[in-house]
């Protein structure tokens, strides 16, 4: 059985800051949809937490971090404020929010197969629970303002990644070698390969074309 996982380098620094980035491409998302200050805010803090409340409602952890942790909602509202005020800046800004999605994709991955991992839930869990932890929060955006969820549209590398970030997270802890630096060699390889697969093109592959029979 692995030992306990050390912790990442100022974790509670660095959940804050992907919690943040991911709740600012939910109100980037918002703010194109013409919401108000309200629904914006409701966006960002859906996404920036979504993902971390379905990871705990999995693992049985109550109540949920969307709910239970005040520095956590700050730091979502916070970016659905930021949004708000200043999106024709930050509207120009899309390949940053979008580098900045990446790396929150990545590190919800590491946060949530790692958490899931300590209770004791199991590889196959753990891999599911990590996996819903990363992509969660962006589903709910798109689902929110009536968007083909990203992980379906185009048929981008948006799951695949944070799937083998999830089962390279477990293989790891199971080996009993998941230290800090392990967990930022993870996290740069979920970041960089989701980052890479936008810049190339790179695509999932599509059902094989060709008439369906009677």
């Amino acid at each position: 059985m692995a030992g306990v996982t050390p912790a990442l380098p100022l974790e509670q620094t660095i959940e804050l800051l992907a919690v943040f980035c991911a709740a600012l491409s939910g109100g980037l998302s918002g703010v194109r949809k013409n919401f108000d200050l309200f629904g914006v805010l409701v966006l960002s803090w859906a996404t920036g937490l979504g993902g971390g409340m379905l990871r705990d409602v999995l693992i049985g952890v109550t109540p949920p971090v969307g709910i239970a942790d005040w520095r956590l909602m700050v730091a979502a509202l916070g970016a659905g404020v930021l949004i708000s005020f200043a999106h024709p800046r930050l509207g120009r800004m899309r390949r940053v929010v979008i580098v900045l999605d990446a790396g929150a994709l990545a590190l919800f991955v590491l946060v949530g197969t790692t958490k899931a991992l300590d209770l004791g839930v199991g590889m196959l869990a753990a891999v599911v629970v990590g996996l819903l932890t990363g992509i969660g929060g962006g589903v709910l955006r798109d689902v929110l303002t009536g968007e083909v969820p990203l992980i379906l549209q185009d048929r981008q590398l948006y799951a695949i990644p944070a799937l083998l970030g999830a089962v390279a997270t477990a293989g790891v802890w199971y080996a009993d070698a998941l230290g800090a630096a392990a967990q930022v060699v993870i996290v740069a390889l979920v970041f960089g390969f989701r980052l890479l697969s936008l810049r190339l093109g790179w695509t999932a592959p599509g059902p094989r074309s060709g008439t369906m029979g009677g």
